[in-house]
């Protein structure tokens, strides 16, 4: 089944993260596959707010991954994988640790391990539009 979500404008984003989050309720592992700048980080930031995390969230682009605790008291685990030249690097900082420990997983630049993503992750698009709103799609 197709999905899709327009975010309007920046005001809109708590909306979508919320619709998001409850469109992909059972999915633990979700990889953003998007152009530089077209919000990645923006709209974890908000799926990051709608489940309570306290913590400021950025971009781990240096760190590879940051964790966070939800209010529910259930870590997620942001990825970053824009450095990640070889897909032997994203093993060796445990990859698949995270990946199996049934936590929400948001992934950015997942193009540069693809092949080590699991079957069952789900390749959402986001998409800048003319008139700068984003559309966000996947199909499970």
């Amino acid at each position: 089944m197709k999905h899709e979500i327009t975010i309007k404008d920046i005001a809109d984003l708590d909306r979508a993260a919320a619709e998001f989050l409850e469109q992909i309720a059972g999915n633990t592992l979700v990889a953003f596959f998007a152009p530089m700048g077209s919000g990645k980080t923006t709209f974890t930031t908000a799926i990051c707010k709608a489940l309570g995390v306290t913590d400021p969230v950025g971009s781990p682009t240096f760190a590879i991954v940051n964790e966070y605790m939800c209010a529910d008291g259930d870590p997620m685990y942001h990825f970053d994988f824009y450095r990640i030249n070889k897909p032997q690097e994203a093993i060796e900082i445990g990859l698949y640790d995270y990946l199996d420990s049934g936590c929400l997983c948001i992934m950015e630049w997942p193009e540069n391990i693809e092949e080590l993503l699991p079957e069952e992750t789900l390749m959402v698009s986001i998409n800048v539009n003319p008139d700068q709103s984003r559309t966000i799609t996947w199909e499970d």
